[in-house]
C-alpha cells in the first residue's frame, strides 16, 4: 500500500447539521527509573503489596523527599524528543486532595512553573495528512498509589508499591479534531517515549495512561464545554471513549440540553461513559510550593549533554529509510513504529559486502515476519528467526537459488526449528526447479490436457494464471515461476 487512503472528513453529523469534536490530552507516563521520584524504593512491577514502600512513600512523620537525578534526566531527555523547552528552573509543587491510597493527603507535582514548556508532535496520518499536535507543558509528579476493591468482602485494601514513582505528566494543547487522531498521537508519542527510553509505554501494566478532554463545537466556533474522561489505559478504548462521548454531548445539546464540565469514565464492556464525579478546577486543589523541595535547577551543561546524546528519533529515521532505501512512507511508517523493528531491518539489509533489497526486506519484516509475530502475541524482541537468517532467505531469493513460494516454506521451517536456511534448502531439496527444458515438458504436458482453457487464454491473457498455477503445483512448488510465465506466454502466444 503506497498511496494514501482517501481522505474523509472529520465532522460529526448530527440532526441539526454538522459538529467538530476538539480533543485535548493528558498522558501520565511512567519515568523508566530504578527508584521512584523522592525514594530510593524500588519501582520494579509486580511485587506483593507494599513491599516496595519507603517511609517516605508511606507518608511517616518526619520523612523528607529527596529528588532522584535520574527522573529529571529522563524528564529532560522527553522534553527534548518533544522538541520542546526545557525551564532551567522549576518549582514542585503540593497539589492537594484526599483519597486512600494517597498517604501523605497531598501529591508532589508541578504546576505553575514545570520542568518542560511548549513543544510539538507532527502525526502523520493514513490518508497522507500531517497533524501537528502542540504540547503545553511536560511536568513531574509523584503517583498515587492503588485500592483494591476485589480482595474482601467488606473491606478495600490499599497497596503502596506504586505511591511515589515518578510520573511524567504531558499535557497537549487542544489541537485534535477526531478520535483516530487522538490514537495516532498516543501511538506517536509512546514510540518517541520508547526510542528515548525514558517510559517503556506498556499500558497493560498502567505505566502509560491518558485522560481525554473532549468538546463539540459547530465548526469555527468557540471551544465548547469540555469533559474529561479519565485513566484510559488502551489506544482502543481510547478512540471508543472519545466517539462515544462525543456523540453523548452532541445529542444533549441538540436536544435543547447543556453540557457541565465533569469527570467521567469510561465503561469498555458497554461502549460507554458515565459521570465519575464534578470537574476540579486548579484552585480546588490548593496548590503552594513544597517547602520541603527546593525550587529544581538544572545546569545548561547537562542539557546540552542530553541533547547530543539523543538516539535517532522516528521522524529522523522515516526520512533516512525513504531517502536512503527508496521505501514508501506506509512502509517505513510500519518499519520505525518499534525501535527495535527497524534496528532489525536494518540488520537484515546489512548483509555480508553489499545490502541486500531494501524493499524485499521490507516486505517480509512488515508482513511475512509480522503477521508470524501477531498470530503468535509475540513482539519482535521475540522472533525466533534472527535477522541474520531472514537475510539468508533473501540471498537464496536474489540468487535464484528458491522462489518466493519456497521461500514462505524455509521461513516456517526456521521459524520452528531454526537452522541455516542455505542448508536447510540443501539438504531438503527445495531448490527451484531453473531447467528449461524440464519446465517446459511440464507446460506443453498441461495446455495439451486443457484446449478449453488454452482458447480462453488466448483471448483472455489474464487467464493464464491458471496455468501458471498448474505447471507450479506439478513441479511441486520448485519451478522457478519467472521461467514458467515465459514459457506459457511463448507457447499460447500472447
Amino acid at each position: 500500500m503506497d498511496a494514501p487512503a482517501q481522505k474523509k472528513s472529520k465532522l460529526i453529523k448530527g440532526t441539526t447539521g454538522d459538529w467538530e469534536v476538539v480533543i485535548g490530552m493528558e498522558v501520565h507516563a511512567q519515568v523508566t527509573a530504578r527508584a521512584k521520584l523522592f525514594s530510593g524504593a524500588s519501582t520494579e512491577f509486580g511485587g506483593e503489596p507494599n513491599s516496595h514502600v519507603s517511609l517516605v512513600d508511606a507518608a511517616m512523620p518526619g520523612m523528607l523527599p529527596v529528588i532522584n537525578e535520574e527522573c529529571v534526566r529522563q524528564a529532560v531527555r522527553t522534553g527534548l524528543g518533544l522538541n520542546a523547552r526545557i525551564n532551567l528552573k522549576s518549582v514542585f509543587d503540593r497539589k492537594n486532595y484526599f483519597y486512600p491510597d494517597l498517604p501523605q493527603g497531598y501529591q508532589i507535582s508541578q504546576y505553575k512553573s514545570p520542568i518542560v514548556g511548549e513543544g510539538e508532535v507532527v502525526v502523520d496520518m493514513t490518508d497522507g495528512e500531517t497533524v501537528h499536535v502542540g504540547i503545553e507543558r511536560l511536568h513531574l509528579e509523584q503517583d498515587a498509589g492503588k485500592s483494591l476493591h476485589d480482595q474482601h468482602a467488606s473491606m478495600s485494601l490499599v497497596d503502596l508499591n506504586r505511591s511515589g514513582v515518578a510520573l511524567m505528566e504531558i499535557v497537549s494543547k487542544p489541537d485534535l479534531r477526531s478520535a483516530e487522531e487522538a490514537k495516532a498521537f498516543l501511538s506517536k508519542l509512546r514510540a518517541i517515549l520508547r526510542y528515548l527510553g525514558t517510559c517503556d509505554g506498556d499500558m497493560e501494566k498502567g505505566h502509560l495512561r491518558a485522560d481525554v478532554n473532549v468538546s463539540v463545537r459547530r465548526p469555527g466556533e468557540p471551544f465548547g464545554t469540555r469533559c474529561e474522561i479519565k485513566n484510559l489505559n488502551s489506544i482502543r478504548f481510547i478512540g471508543q471513549a472519545i466517539e462515544h462521548e462525543a456523540r453523548r454531548q452532541i445529542d444533549i445539546i441538540e436536544g435543547g440540553g447543556a453540557i457541565e464540565q465533569e469527570t467521567r469514565l469510561f465503561d469498555p464492556d458497554n461502549g460507554e461513559t458515565r459521570s465519575m464525579r464534578t470537574k476540579e478546577e486548579a484552585h480546588d486543589y490548593r496548590y503552594f510550593p513544597d517547602p520541603d523541595l527546593l525550587p529544581l535547577e538544572v545546569a545548561p551543561s547537562l542539557v546540552a549533554n542530553l541533547r547530543e546524546t539523543l538516539p535517532e528519533l522516528p521522524d529522523a529515521k522515516k526520512a533516512r529509510f525513504m531517502r536512503d532505501y527508496g521505501l514508501s512512507a506506509y512502509d517505513v511508517d510500519l518499519l520505525v513504529t518499534e525501535r527495535e523493528t527497524a534496528n532489525y531491518f536494518e540488520a537484515v539489509i546489512a548483509g555480508h559486502g553489499k545490502a541486500r533489497d531494501a524493499k524485499l526486506a521490507a516486505n517480509w519484516v512488515n508482513n511475512g515476519l509480522a503477521g508470524r509475530l501477531n498470530r503468535e502475541g509475540r513482539d519482535i524482541a521475540a522472533t525466533p528467526i534472527a535477522a541474520a537468517q531472514l537475510g539468508a532467505i533473501l540471498d537464496l531469493i536474489a540468487d535464484g537459488t528458491i522462489s518466493g513460494r519456497i521461500a514462505k516454506d524455509v521461513f516456517e521451517i526456521v521459524w520452528s526449528e531454526g537452522g541455516d536456511p542455505r542448508a536447510i534448502v540443501e539438504q531438503r531439496g527445495m531448490k527451484q526447479v531453473t531447467d528449461v527444458s524440464a519446465i517446459e515438458k511440464l507446460v506443453e504436458e498441461i495446455v495439451a490436457d486443457n484446449p478449453d482453457k488454452l482458447a480462453d487464454a488466448k483471448t483472455n491473457p489474464k487467464a493464464i494464471g491458471w496455468f501458471v498455477g498448474q505447471v507450479m503445483k506439478a513441479s511441486g512448488g520448485k519451478a522457478s515461476p519467472q521461467t514458467v510465465n515465459e514459457l506459457l506466454r511463448k507457447r499460447i502466444g500472447i
